[in-house]
């Protein structure tokens, strides 16, 4: 395959003879959930009448174990860092075809291992998951305090954690609109913890075609769109420090999020659905933004699936990332954010199977008319 990949244990790469007996190896990178490792081991037994790598180890409860991927002529990509979590041991008489299935999550584990009472004050979300990252050795992503709240004040509503840091940091993030993991980049070792709004601007990495006979990349793309999701957020709050009946406002019909293309869900499905939100917040500024969140994550209305490999895309998907699909109409080419990416790598082959998603399709067609029929013509 037009690729390389490595397996480390503890920071120290595996040996000939372990890659030799791996069966195989799968990976999954996703947006907003911790990612998976699983490796598949064939069980044997030893000379001394013991069974072979059930007492390895480098495959022990929380050993850390990572999986760099290198393109033919590009750089390494680490798709996975972190901890052995379960085994899974199927025996057949005799040991033929006994196998040991090794299952680990991300780094994001060691922030699950204690639940927490604890409140916060005076400080923004974004400052909250800079200082919970940096407690475990992981380095805050620049972006994590754009975009941000206001700060928790002790004569409003302080920030109450009753939940494991990574917990308390998905529901955080959840209400802001952003997107929680801890993941790795280029080297094993080196975890960067997100806490951000999609990027969606700039050039996409790669772009992903199917039409060309000679240059395509992935053989077979489904899509779907779905549009029972609200397009605007009416939310109203009593404020502790404003003693007006009506409390505050924070209405929206925008996320506050790029469009990847030219109509969002609201111009697209042509009538708008509605919701109710009420959130303890402070102000008029932070109901919004969180009416905003809301409709962040509703908007991923537009889904792509597919498969693909390395060889052929010359490439790792890497989540978190925008790439291009091009040649499948104008509704569905475009630009997309790869939300999950699932590697199964073996001595032969190393394929990725991917959603994207995304908050627009393209314009509509020429005198068709607004709204969703129209779209459709």
């Amino acid at each position: 395959m037009a690729s390389t990949f490595q397996i480390l244990f503890n920071g120290t790469p595996a040996g000939d003879d372990f890659y030799t007996s791996l069966v195989s190896l799968e990976v999954e990178e996703n947006a907003d959930l911790p990612g998976a490792v699983q490796l598949d081991l064939p069980v044997d037994r030893t000379a001394d009448g013991d069974l072979t790598l059930l007492g390895d180890g480098r495959l022990a409860p929380l050993a850390n174990l990572a999986v760099v991927a290198t393109p033919e002529g590009k750089g390494t990509q680490c798709i996975f860092d972190g901890y052995v979590l379960a085994h899974k041991i199927h025996l057949q008489t005799g040991l033929t075809n006994s196998t040991l299935q090794v299952w680990g999550q991300d780094a994001s584990w060691l922030m699950n291992l204690e639940e927490k009472v604890k409140e916060w004050i005076d400080v923004t979300d974004g400052a909250v998951a800079n200082a919970i990252f940096g407690t475990y050795g992981i380095t805050p992503d620049d972006a994590n305090t754009a975009d941000d709240s206001p700060a928790h004040t002790e004569s409003g509503h302080s920030l109450m954690q009753r939940a494991s840091d990574i917990q308390f940091l998905r529901g955080l993030a959840r209400r802001n609109g952003k997107l929680c993991r801890v993941a790795c980049r280029d080297q094993a070792g080196q975890r960067t913890g997100y806490f951000a709004k999609p990027k969606l601007d700039g050039d996409p990495v790669v772009t992903l075609t199917l039409t060309d006979p000679t240059n395509w990349n992935v053989s077979a793309l489904d899509f779907d769109w779905d549009v029972t999701r609200p397009t605007a957020v009416a939310a109203r709050q009593a404020l502790f420090n404003d003693d007006d009946p009506d409390g505050a406002g924070g209405d929206a019909s925008d996320s506050g999020l790029a469009l990847l293309d030219a109509r969002g869900l609201a111009e697209f499905a042509g009538k708008p659905m509605t919701v109710l939100l009420t959130a303890p917040v402070d102000d008029a500024g932070e109901l919004k933004a969180r009416a905003q969140a809301l409709l962040r994550e509703a908007g991923w209305f537009v889904r792509c699936e597919g498969e693909t490999d390395v060889a052929r895309l010359q490439a790792v998907l890497r989540v978190g990332t925008v790439v291009a699909v091009e040649g499948v109409g104008n509704l569905h080419s475009g630009n997309y954010l790869v939300w999950t990416v699932r590697h199964t790598i073996t001595a032969e082959a190393h394929k990725m199977k991917f959603v994207l998603l995304r908050n627009a399709v393209g314009p509509a067609p020429a005198g068709s008319g607004a709204g969703l029929l129209g779209g459709l013509l």
